[in-house]
């Protein structure tokens, strides 16, 4: 994850756009030199969120200057992008313009309430959007369950009926994580979703130098709070975590 710094008009702005691009570029830049496969750019400093529609032109316009500096920086795997919370169509509006290969899609299918609201399934509508742009090279990875959120009014729905209801609705892969940031995804979760699906199944939170064997057939591993100093996502990236985790990835794979 490359957490950009609060955008122009979000309530924890403190720095210039030179500089929040400045800084994304350091940290995709170390993570390219750390031998990491893929970064993910996200406004996660942007609290509180503004829900979908809401999200003004100023954050797409932000991350579009970003995410394209950050493409030219990190060019050893994709590159991808979320705009929270649930801009979805914004976030891909980014991906094509800056040249990225997925974004990270909140509400994809069923709906459920964040902390930010009511948040409904997209699938259709952004799928449309896709091909209307262009942007049909952009894969849709999304959340099922997504942390952060209340499913209970899809408690009837469970976890594995939601990834095949996704896959049916053309996701490109589905993301199962914990119930907020930084809490380890249950194992047995993503066997089981595994299981039922042909899609990849990637793991979205949680996941630590001590526990990562436990989630070596997953299809990828979305990694921000444990790269970071003391393992927060709001802090700095610390090199030597992200070499020893990258170290114990390669001993896994021998």
């Amino acid at each position: 994850m490359v957490h950009a710094q609060a955008l122009p008009g979000t309530p924890a702005q403190k720095f210039s756009m030179s500089e929040i691009v400045e800084k994304a570029c350091q940290e995709a830049s170390l993570y390219q030199q750390c031998g990491v496969d893929a970064v993910l750019v996200e406004n996660m400093h942007d609290m509180p969120y503004l829900l979908t529609d809401r999200v003004g032109p100023e954050i797409t316009a932000a991350m579009t200057t970003i995410c394209y500096s950050v493409r030219q920086v990190f060019t050893r795997g994709p590159v991808g992008v979320q705009i929270l919370a649930g801009a979805n169509k914004q976030s891909l509006a980014v991906a094509q313009a800056a040249g990225l290969q997925f974004l990270r899609a909140e509400g994809f299918v069923f709906s459920h309430i964040a902390d930010e609201g009511l948040m409904n399934s997209c699938a259709g509508e952004l799928l449309r959007y896709r091909r209307h742009i262009g942007a049909d090279n952009v894969q849709v990875l999304t959340d099922i369950k997504k942390k952060h959120s209340s499913h209970a009014i899809t408690e009837d729905v469970s976890l594995v009926e939601t990834a095949k209801a996704a896959e049916f609705f053309q996701s490109d892969g589905v993301i199962v994580t914990g119930s907020t940031t930084g809490q380890e995804t249950n194992p047995q979760q993503v066997t089981d979703v595994q299981s039922q699906v042909s899609i990849p199944v990637l793991v979205g939170s949680g996941v630590t130098q001590e526990n990562v064997h436990k989630f070596q057939q997953a299809a990828g591993l979305i990694i921000g709070s444990h790269f970071k100093r003391d393992g927060h996502w709001e802090n700095d990236i610390d090199k030597n975590r992200v070499l020893n985790f990258m170290s114990r990835v390669k001993e896994l794979s021998r």
